[in-house]
């Protein structure tokens, strides 16, 4: 068989299919998956017509290679994830969760004299982990935008939901965390927002996605897209029924804006680290 015949019948393979392998890349286990996303994904394969299987990744880049080797078929990705997806595996974007409330906001002390992103220079500021859009790469925006340089201006310490605690105790001077975040993380430690001051708020932040592997036919690709819109209310509901998925409560499905991803894009090239992406 010659490549371009080997081509159009691998094309006419995916136009229907019976079953698709599903990922998510920030969840790495077996028993994860089945914990947070079991109901959501029994309720996927009814609405599609199509069995849904699980597919641990092991880390959050690992699911392009997956995608590229045939492995993976459906993904369900953070910003980030999504344009490593896209760059290296040329995945197509189905749809998004927009979430309403979903902003990153930079706090310090109440009684701090820190009255502007501006004052940060030089100063140490906690945020959650590497990569995470609202807890690393949307607050380095809002910081460049206040014309500060990630790479020289000013420290960041990693520590997740713990950052609220360094900076109540005057370890850092400023914490970042997700606006939908910031309330639950308050309650876990015992602290009350009389004890913070918000000085920056971003834009709403790009959503999480569903994506598909481009070995899939576009005629499949629409279908599933088009159900999925269809079904939202179903999915969405079966998706809530995991504690880890409340974030996503008043959310709803959209269509995919690429360049709504732009500002991931940028700041991954500020800090030098373009070729991540």
């Amino acid at each position: 068989m010659n490549s371009a015949n080997h081509k159009s019948h691998e094309r006419v393979a995916k136009t229907a299919v019976d079953r698709l392998k599903f990922a998510v890349t920030d969840v790495s286990g077996l028993e994860d998956l089945q914990r947070d996303f079991e109901t959501f994904r029994t309720t996927l394969s009814s609405e599609l017509g199509i069995r849904i299987e699980f597919f641990p990744v092991a880390n959050y880049t690992a699911a392009a290679p997956a995608m590229l080797l045939g492995k993976i078929d459906i993904v369900f990705a953070g910003p980030s994830e999504y344009l490593i997806l896209k760059n290296r595996a040329k995945a197509i974007p189905l749809v998004a969760i927009q979430r309403k409330q979903y902003h990153s906001i930079i706090l310090v002390r109440t009684d701090s004299n820190i009255q502007s992103l501006s004052q940060l220079k030089g100063k140490t500021i906690a945020m959650r982990k590497v990569g995470s859009t609202s807890g690393h790469i949307a607050p380095i925006k809002l910081l460049m935008d206040a014309g500060l340089d990630p790479n020289k201006d000013y420290k960041i310490v990693m520590l997740d939901d713990k950052g609220v605690l360094a900076l109540h105790q005057k370890e850092v001077d400023a914490w970042a965390t997700a606006s939908d975040r910031y309330k639950n993380i308050l309650d876990t430690v015992g602290l009350s927002a009389n004890n913070f001051r918000i000085i920056g708020t971003s834009p709403l932040l790009p959503s999480d996605l569903f994506v598909v592997s481009n070995q899939l036919a576009s005629d499949l690709v629409e279908d599933i897209k088009n159900k999925m819109l269809k079904n939202q209310n179903k999915l969405l509901s079966s998706l809530l029924l995991a504690k880890a998925n409340q974030k996503y409560l008043g959310g709803n499905f959209v269509t995919v804006e690429d360049s709504q991803y732009n500002m991931i894009r940028e700041v991954y090239q500020k800090i030098g680290q373009g070729e991540f992406l």
